[in-house]
Parts: structure tokens; sequence; C-alpha cells
């Protein structure tokens, strides 16, 4: 076979170095990681989640290093520029939000909006609430119409969930649907009050904005829907499977919301 003598004896008596041994350890466990989240994960929350889960530390660089070996494409995706608006005050639409994302406990801010996805040939549509605390999806609802029913089906949802309302901030952008009789006659009922935001401009409620766009790039755009049904099991698994249970978050220092939450209450 044309090989050098040495070449050959250096082969079979090789010994797979400490470092070696340390690759092989943590390409099984990226390999668990990158399988049990469906492929979503990046090399940056790949890199968390071994330090979080295995106790792994690990640099960006090896990570990325390693799952180029194992031919892993990553999941980046580009975050929205960051955009400050004073909004003037206005006694009907009064935005009491103002960009105060960061809040110090859970059931003080939430936050809700709609998005849409195409099922079959037409639309459905989801509107989800948001804790702005640990950024936790804490009600979802799915409808074939875009109307205050949905709205006041999913606050109805988060309310039951979280068994709190009074004195909760509720932001939203300025929609038909929050800004109906019926909605604000509910908001009244259980003693919250609300905020919008400002006339087009979405970075007023950009926490629920950016939630959206990470929902369709790893879970809704990679993915065809010919029902409603099929759609809420794919939100299922997305929110309750890995958002809120699992996906490392930049505002809770690399852990997922539930973790946030846990820490919070123990």
């Amino acid at each position: 076979m044309n090989v050098n003598r040495s070449t050959y004896y250096k082969y079979i008596n090789h010994k797979p170095s400490n470092r070696e041994q340390e690759n092989l350890i943590i390409r099984q466990k990226i390999l668990e990681l990158y399988a049990k989240t469906d492929k979503r994960l990046g090399v940056n929350k790949i890199k968390i989640c071994l330090q979080n889960e295995y106790c792994l530390f690990v640099s960006t660089g090896r990570v990325y290093r390693l799952m180029k070996e194992m031919n892993l494409p990553k999941m980046s995706t580009v975050k929205p520029p960051k955009f400050k608006h004073n909004n003037t005050k206005n006694l009907t639409f009064q935005n009491k939000l103002t960009q105060n994302f960061n809040v110090p406990a859970p059931n003080q801010v939430w936050v809700c909006d709609f998005t849409y996805v195409k099922v079959g040939q037409r639309f459905g549509y989801i509107c989800a609430i948001m804790d702005l605390y640990a950024r936790k999806v804490i009600a979802y609802k799915i409808s074939n119409h875009i109307n205050t029913d949905l709205a006041i089906k999913t606050l109805q949802s988060a309310v039951k969930s979280r068994k709190v309302s009074n004195g909760i901030l509720f932001h939203t952008d300025r929609g038909s649907q929050f800004t109906s009789y019926d909605f604000r006659k509910l908001i009244d009922s259980l003693n919250m009050i609300q905020s919008f935001s400002a006339k087009a401009h979405p970075y007023d409620n950009a926490v629920i904005e950016c939630f959206f766009k990470y929902l369709k790039k790893e879970e809704l755009n990679r993915r065809s829907f010919s029902s409603i049904d099929q759609l809420h099991l794919s939100l299922v698994k997305y929110i309750d499977g890995f958002y809120n249970p699992i996906r490392p978050h930049s505002h809770n220092n690399g852990l997922s919301p539930n973790q946030m939450e846990s820490l919070f209450f123990s």
C-alpha cells in the first residue's frame, strides 16, 4: 500500500491524548443536545447547555470547531437593532411600559401580541402572552380568525395559569383586538393596568416580537401545516418542550425561562 513502516507503527500504536478523549466526550454531548433540541441550537447556546447540563466548560471556538468537524449546521440569527422612542402621552393610549423591559419579579409586566402562519390555503393566527421577568411564555392560543375573542381567551388562560392578575401591567400594540370595549372591560374586571405601544412603533413591544421571530425561525418556518391541530402540536412542542424549559436566554444569563423563575421562587 506504499505506506512507510514508521507511519504504520505510529498508527497502530497510537493512544488517544487527553485532549482527544475530551473532544470525544464533548462531541457525544453536543450530538445529544443537537438531537434533543431538534437541531435548533447554535454554537453559543450549545456552549451554555454544555455548561448548565453537563458541567463542561468549553470555549465558543472549540464548540464551533467540533460542530464544524461533525458537519452540524449552526442556527444563526440576526438580532434586531435597538431603538428608543420617546412616546408622547395620550390619555387613551398611554405607553406605561416605555421600553422598560427588565422587571424585578414575575407577574409584574405581561406583554402580548399576534403573529400568523400559513395553514393549508389559509392562515392560522397565534396570540401569545409573555411574562417579562424571565421571558417566559405563560399562555398562547390559536384561531382561524384574528379577533377580540382570541385575545380574551389567551388572557383568561394566562390568568388561570398564573392565578394572579391584580396590578399587573399588560402591554400590547394598538390593535383593535386590544382596544375593543370587550377586551378593556375584561382588563378592568381583572384589575390590570393596560399599556400601549406608540403608533407604528413595534420596538415598544420588542421582546414579544423577538420571541415570534425565533419561534418562526426555529420551528414554524421549518415545517408546513395542513390543519390548526398540527400547528397547535408544533407550538406545544416548541414552547412547552423547548423554549420555556430548555432554551438558554441571554436575558437570563444563559438560564431557560423556567430555570430563571425557579431560582426566584426557591
